[in-house]
């Protein structure tokens, strides 16, 4: 159980933590390049006693508390930044040109720095607890890059966690089952035949047959596959043409796909190749299609977010432990940990009393009362995990 000694200590180290946090906001590393995050990271670990493991999975950190055998339980968190420019003026903004922190993850380490300073006050642990601090999750790629590296071998149960500005600060989301969506990145080139823009009836237009498909992709997802299954298929890039005068010969799409279904999902390439390929064989052009799955769907496992419910409940009270009714089409690679062990991921509530702008936005500002609250939830599911396998 989380003791009086503990919260007094989460009382004392909070004010350091919300200063580390704004440090590490005003210095946001992109996915894959954080190597000043991660040094940090492994120096206040080190310091809070745990045995540190860096370069795992490029540039994440392991820790380790407790027994070195026997049932293990983990926390995982990401510490990568996004290619956004910051717009929120406060005093402690990205000191980084078009790099932001607009996704919460500077709060998610000091979360799991918290949790380890929780953990180390302690005299011992009877089981072994891992830390994973993560990098390159906006690519998708960090967690099978320490997946790949070992971080979940011998781990029993993962817990996890991400923000969200639709949650008031003070509270958090709870949901079992499916929580994020399968996600892929979609790539499609469509080849057509150039000319003088004055003449398209002796070309293929590139950019037309692209329009074509943009536009009617939206439409046959709506009459061609099951409207209570959703598929959402957004364009995020689009590149062609040389000239204005020039009619285009080839333009490449760039975008991604979600689907909360596991099976349509892995249906969905085979659909969108055959759907891109009729529009443009009808307007004179080819297209060759690629696509990438990133991540499968998070599923949290219900017991232990059962356990995690019930710890919330008694530090928060009822009402600030909100259920999530519906899962997100957003991608989490949490997933591809959760390929290995069971494991659930906690919603923490950042909206200020002035809402909160979406993720990944450049006004993207959370209430800092969220530390507090997640590392309090998270340290209390940890030792109510332990408690339980003492039993």
């Amino acid at each position: 159980m989380l003791d009086h000694e503990l919260l007094n200590g989460l009382d004392q180290a909070l004010p350091e933590l919300i200063e580390l946090r704004r440090h590490l906001h005003a210095h946001p590393e992109l996915s894959g390049e954080e190597h000043q995050t991660a040094a940090l990271v492994a120096g206040e670990l080190r310091a809070c006693g745990w045995r540190v493991q860096e370069g795992v999975g490029r540039t994440g950190v392991v820790a380790e508390a407790g027994p070195l055998d026997g049932p293990t339980v983990g926390l995982r968190v990401d510490m990568d930044a996004l290619p956004v420019e910051e717009r929120t003026g406060l005093s402690f903004a990205s000191t980084r040109q078009g790099v932001m922190h607009a996704c919460g993850h500077d709060l998610h380490t000091c979360i799991g720095l918290g949790v380890a300073r929780l953990l180390g006050a302690r005299e011992e642990l009877p089981f072994r607890v891992r830390l994973l601090f993560q990098p390159a999750e906006e690519l998708a790629q960090g967690a099978v890059w320490m997946r790949d590296a070992g971080a979940t071998d011998g781990l029993n149960a993962l817990f996890g966690v991400h923000v969200v500005p639709n949650l008031p600060g003070g509270s958090v989301g709870i949901r079992r089952g499916c929580l994020t969506a399968a996600a892929g990145e979609l790539e499609i080139q469509i080849q057509g035949e150039g000319g003088h823009g004055a003449r398209p009836h002796q070309a293929v237009d590139a950019i037309w047959l692209a329009a074509r498909v943009v536009t009617e992709l939206q439409q046959a997802i709506s009459r061609r596959l099951d409207a209570l299954q959703p598929v959402v298929i957004s364009f995020g890039r689009v590149e062609g043409g040389r000239a204005f005068n020039v009619i285009a010969d080839r333009v490449r799409l760039l975008g991604t796909v979600r689907c909360l279904d596991l099976d349509l999902h892995g249906r969905l390439p085979a659909w969108i190749d055959n759907t891109v390929q009729a529009i443009c064989r009808s307007g004179g052009g080819e297209a060759e299609v690629s696509y990438r799955c990133i991540a499968p769907p998070v599923h949290n496992d219900p017991g232990l977010t059962d356990l995690m419910e019930g710890r919330a409940v008694q530090l928060l009270g009822r009402d600030q432990v909100l259920p999530v009714d519906l899962p997100s089409l957003g991608a989490e690679d949490f997933a591809e940990l959760l390929r290995d062990v069971p494991g659930t991921m906690l919603r923490l509530g950042v909206a200020g009393p002035d809402g909160c702008a979406p993720l990944h936005h450049g006004r993207f500002q959370l209430d800092e009362r969220a530390l507090g609250v997640g590392i309090q939830v998270l340290t209390a599911t940890l030792l109510e995990w332990m408690e339980v396998q003492s039993v």
